[in-house]
C-alpha cells in the first residue's frame, strides 16, 4: 500500500490544463547587468583612444501577455522596465573630471518574443527563447543642450535590441514558475554624439550599444 500510495504522488500533474488556454497573463521580476559594447573608429583626432565600462547590478520588472500559436509554440508580450547605472571611463583622458561619465539608464522595455518549448515531462518543460524590443531611455538625456564638455553624457532615447534566452517552465501548484536567462544586446547605435565633431569623448566612438544578461523570474 505504501508503495502503491508514493507512486501514485510521484504521477501528480500540477496545473494539467494550463497550457490549453489561448491566451494568459503574469508578471515576472529579475536582475541584469549591463555594459557598453563600443568600436572606435582608427583614424580620429584622438589616435590613442580608449574606453571601458564598469558594469552594475539592475532590476527588471514587468507584465506578461501570453498567446498560444501552437502546442510548443507561444507569443509573449513583456513589457517592463529596467534600470541600471554603469560608469564609463575614457582612459586616455588625464583627469578624473574629464575621465569619468555616469550613464544611467531607465528603459521602457517593450520586448516581442516567440518561445519555443519542448512537450511537458511531468511538471517541467524546459525552453528558448527569442525576439526584438523597443526600449525608450527615460535617463537618456538626449535632449539636454550640455554635452561632455560640461560634464553631461548624453544617449539616444529610443532604440532597439534583440534577445535570446533558454529558461525551464515548473509547474507548480497554484501557478507556473518560469526562471529563465537571457542576454541582451543593441543594435542601433545609442551614443549622442558631442556638438563639436572633433570633441576627445565621442569623435572616436563609431557605436555604443547596451549589451546584458538578465536573469528573470516569472509567476504567470
Amino acid at each position: 500500500t505504501t508503495i502503491a500510495f508514493f507512486a501514485q504522488r510521484d504521477k501528480v500533474e500540477y496545473l494539467p490544463t494550463f497550457d490549453k488556454k489561448k491566451l494568459h497573463y503574469g508578471f515576472y521580476l529579475g536582475l541584469n547587468q549591463n555594459d557598453f559594447k563600443f568600436s572606435l573608429r582608427k583614424n580620429t583626432n584622438v589616435p590613442n583612444a580608449y574606453i571601458t565600462t564598469e558594469p552594475t547590478t539592475g532590476f527588471n520588472v514587468g507584465l506578461i501577455a501570453d498567446l498560444r500559436l501552437h502546442e510548443n509554440l507561444n507569443l509573449r508580450f513583456e513589457p517592463g522596465l529596467m534600470t541600471n547605472t554603469k560608469k564609463i571611463y575614457f582612459n586616455h583622458l588625464s583627469t578624473h573630471r574629464d575621465s569619468v561619465r555616469d550613464a544611467s539608464s531607465t528603459y521602457l522595455h517593450l520586448p516581442l518574443l516567440l518561445k519555443f518549448s519542448t512537450d511537458r515531462y511531468k511538471n517541467i518543460k524546459p525552453y528558448v527563447l527569442g525576439g526584438f524590443s523597443f526600449n525608450y531611455n527615460l535617463s537618456s538625456n538626449e535632449a539636454n543642450q550640455d554635452d561632455n564638455s560640461a560634464g553631461q553624457f548624453r544617449m539616444k532615447s529610443s532604440n532597439f535590441m534583440y534577445e535570446v534566452g533558454v529558461g525551464i517552465d515548473i509547474y507548480l501548484y497554484f501557478f507556473k514558475f518560469s526562471p529563465s536567462i537571457r542576454g541582451v544586446f543593441a543594435i542601433n547605435n545609442e551614443i549622442v554624439y558631442d556638438k563639436d565633431s572633433n570633441s576627445k569623448w565621442t569623435a572616436p566612438v563609431s557605436y555604443m550599444g547596451t549589451r546584458g544578461v538578465f536573469l528573470t523570474l516569472a509567476f504567470e
